[in-house]
């Protein structure tokens, strides 16, 4: 049985007898203002078929697809002017309707037109007006440009006075390079700043590609040494960077311009002069020629790093000099930098001059052509070149030097200190400068062991509390070392353990003692002693140790 199609359901409403339904449908749209609707011929008089439409498909064009036949184009839909659609019960007869559909288009055809013209002149105001507030929006961006500029030329140390340090090219320094050395693991020692790992960083790759292309006896030049640096850092590197390591590590590298270098680029020309880089090594025993193997590249890494750390010691001294009243440190002592010394806020390097390539001379004042050609030139042009040279004379030069300026006063107490005794300052001031003292030249053993002391009094009450809940008079040091592990509160290892329980046995043998029985390290505890002087013991023997 064929399926009903829904487009049968106009068919059975109307009066009279039932036609057959037709597959075709009426294409709808809406009429344009420059082509009128085609009229439909009128049909014979006493028909009762209605007429076919021009735009209806013919028996030779196939129907389109019956899931578009629901669809209504959406001017037909929403235009309260359009036909009505066909086969509908208030237009029954087709002569009437083809009619009125020709009168509706005849007087929809000038309010198309009219309505086609109306978006154009909306849209013209509309340019005209974002057109005149982009000028204004540019005219404003201009004036703050302006007054910004004149703002950073009356203030040019502005970056300067809020305390971030300033890059190379004048920005302002990352936070993670100014803060660098805060969020290096493991305990503090002589760091090195984030610019001088950089340039160290820099330095070993650049000796690995020039010891590459040495030891093959190939022109080391310095657009082959950049690219492989650039490469393998993932950095910008400069002529700048190469005389920073010049600057730091002299004996490294001699430097030369040469010409006549054999290059693979049409952007450098065998006769321009090129950086050559050559490095500087011992003559070996058997009189062959050097070779920069992976020793001798691990030598040159730790000469360079110790400079580094050179220099930054000499900044360090220079701030123990500065500080009131000034530290002295033994540099064999000095395990690390200064509390108050900032690491990152470092000077960086001055670059080394490199060879230039040589340049023409060139004659380009008066003074000069005076000075080469005077013996050439009669007396009377020479006083008129002298003259001349007179006049074009930078007047800067001719100027007094500007006065010296006054020195800065000394600082003044701060005035919360108004009224305190200087003797009492000057005390305080010695202890806090004893204290970091201490503190600078303290050894990483000695470090880890006051750690371990400020540790021992919660592990004291920690083990006391394992004993008291396991009910034994002694326990395995392996046992015991677990439960500590599980009762502390920060992550450690049960080998780490193990010592602090060692030290606590050392400093307080009266009431914890180890005894070695067999393979097993048993732990005897004295329960019936006071906890609260036990840990006020231990506060004591780590704030003497610290002391030290």
């Amino acid at each position: 049985m064929a399926q009903r199609r829904l487009t049968d359901f106009f068919a059975r409403c109307r009066p009279g007898p039932r036609a057959a339904p037709s597959r075709d449908k009426l294409a709808w749209r809406t009429p344009s203002p420059a082509k009128p609707a085609p009229r439909a011929p009128a049909p014979a008089p006493g028909s009762r078929k209605r007429a076919r439409s021009p735009a209806e498909p013919t028996h030779d064009q196939p129907a389109p697809p019956a899931r578009r036949r629901l669809r209504l184009p959406a001017e037909a839909v929403s235009s309260p002017s359009s036909p009505a659609v066909p086969g509908s019960p208030e237009h029954s007869s087709p002569g009437k309707k083809t009619k009125k559909a020709a009168i509706s288009a005849d007087q929809l055809s000038p309010l198309a037109a009219e309505e086609d013209k109306v978006p154009s002149k909306v849209t013209f105001s509309e340019l005209k007006s974002c057109l005149q507030r982009a000028r204004e929006l540019g005219a404003r961006v201009q004036e703050l440009r302006t007054s910004a500029q004149r703002k950073d030329a009356e203030e040019p140390s502005a970056p300067e006075a809020e305390g971030h340090p300033l890059g190379p090219c004048g920005e302002k320094v990352p936070a993670y390079q100014r803060f660098h050395t805060l969020a290096q693991p493991g305990p503090p020692g002589l760091v090195l700043p984030y610019k001088y790992l950089v340039l160290a960083e820099m330095f070993r790759s650049m000796d690995t590609i020039v010891g590459m292309l040495y030891n093959r006896s190939e022109t080391v030049t310095f657009a082959k040494v950049k690219q492989g640096v650039q490469d393998m850092m993932r950095k910008r590197f400069e002529e700048r960077n190469v005389g920073q390591i010049k600057t730091v590590y002299p004996a490294s590298y001699r430097f030369r311009q040469e010409r006549d270098v054999p290059t693979f680029k049409d952007s450098i020309k065998k006769s321009d002069y090129q950086l050559t880089i050559e490095p500087l090594l011992e003559q070996e025993a058997g009189g062959a020629a050097p070779q920069l193997t992976a020793s001798r590249l691990l030598q040159r890494r730790q000469v360079f790093s110790q400079n580094l750390v050179e220099r930054v010691r000499e900044h360090h001294r220079a701030f123990l000099a500065s500080l009131h009243p000034p530290v002295v440190v033994p540099e064999d002592q000095l395990m690390r930098w200064h509390p108050h010394f900032n690491v990152d806020e470092v000077p960086d390097i001055e670059p080394a001059e490199l060879p230039r390539p040589p340049t023409m001379e060139k004659l380009a004042t008066a003074q000069e052509v005076l000075a080469r050609a005077r013996s050439l030139m009669s007396p009377r042009m020479e006083k008129a070149l002298s003259d001349l040279a007179l006049r074009t004379a930078d007047p800067s030069s001719l100027r007094s030097p500007s006065p010296a300026l006054p020195a800065t006063p000394p600082a003044t107490p701060p005035t919360a200190l108004k009224g305190v005794s200087q003797a009492l300052l000057e005390r305080i001031r010695a202890k806090e400068v004893q204290k970091q003292l201490a503190q600078m030249t303290r050894r990483p053993e000695q470090e880890q062991r006051l750690q371990r002391l400020e540790r021992l009094p919660e592990l004291a009450r920690v083990l006391r509390s394992v004993f008291v809940s396991e009910r034994k008079p002694a326990l395995t040091m392996e046992v015991a070392c677990a439960r500590m592990v599980g009762s502390y509160r920060a992550a450690m290892s049960p080998g780490e353990m193990e010592k602090h329980v060692q030290l606590l046995s050392e400093l307080l043998p009266d009431w914890l003692s180890l005894h070695r029985i067999r393979t097993d390290t048993y732990i005897k505890l004295d329960k019936a002693a006071d906890l609260s002087g036990i840990t006020a013991r231990l506060a004591r023997l780590a704030h003497a140790e610290a002391a030290l």
